[in-house]
């Protein structure tokens, strides 16, 4: 039986009008240290948005979001944060923020598999 290791987690939501604190979740990013790992899965579904706020710039949030993904990825092609270690850059992308794309709260809990985890709490908390 394989060990099980701490996780940490955030959903992350588009909030078109923060001053209402309304949001919707896009996607689910999913930090582990004992496995090196740090992922973020993203779907926005654009209609759902169109709906909820019709003056949101679809575009404009799904380029804060990829920009969101991109930076958990790491590498030079984030910039400076994405360059940073793993927990630095999960610190990073969660912490509390007034701006459309924000991660709710950091949630912990225990896996032996955190690309599994993550996507079994994409389908739960976004699709």
């Amino acid at each position: 039986m394989q060990e099980k290791h701490l996780f940490e987690y955030a959903v992350i939501r588009v909030m078109p009008r923060v001053e209402r604190e309304e949001f919707l979740n896009a996607g689910v990013i999913l930090y582990c240290k004992q496995h090196r790992f740090l992922q973020a899965i993203i779907t926005l579904n654009e209609d759902r948005l169109r709906a909820f706020a019709p003056e949101t710039d679809v575009s404009e949030v799904k380029t804060y979001l990829e920009a969101f993904e991109c930076i958990a990825k790491g590498g030079k092609q984030a910039g400076p944060i994405g360059q940073l270690d793993l927990a630095s850059r999960f610190r990073w992308l969660t912490a509390t923020r007034s701006t459309v794309v924000q991660a709710g709260k950091v949630h912990p809990g225990f896996c032996d598999d955190p690309a599994k985890a993550l996507v079994r709490l994409h389908e739960q908390l976004v699709l």
